[in-house]
């Protein structure tokens, strides 16, 4: 399964921030959201979700190997990355994040929590 959005659908509450860093990093934290939601101002009510597509580019410059496919989706293995982040500088999405108080980035895992919350449905999971 892949997320997918539907942006008119996105009222840019941001649960789906809270909830992607509480079941990732055990945090109420959207810093440690691996998505974002962008306000298109002065437009009111337009937002665009900008998450993985799980191109794979990131696991092609990976140097460790911490980014390995599984089910069509890349997983960043924390425990194997050096933080040396050419995925952060290759993501052709800008869609991995680095967090000032973790050692590797964060990168969508496509666990579903963000559209088990959302509110609109702008979040849904795809089969691949």
């Amino acid at each position: 399964m892949k997320l997918n959005s539907i942006n008119e659908n996105c009222s840019g509450c941001r649960a789906c921030q809270l909830v992607c860093a509480l079941e990732n990093f055990n945090e109420i934290n959207p810093a440690k959201a691996a998505l974002s939601i962008e306000g298109k101002f002065p437009e009111p009510g337009t937002y665009v979700i900008h998450y993985c597509n799980q191109c794979g580019i990131c696991a092609e410059v990976c140097p460790t190997g911490a980014i390995y496919e599984k089910d069509g989706v890349y997983i960043l293995d924390r425990n194997e990355c050096s933080g040396c982040m050419s995925c952060v500088e290759e993501c052709p999405l800008g869609v991995i994040y680095v967090h000032e108080s973790l050692d590797a980035p964060i990168k969508c895992n496509s666990c579903g929590a963000c559209v088990e919350i959302c509110p609109r449905n702008a979040l849904i999971m795809e089969n691949l």
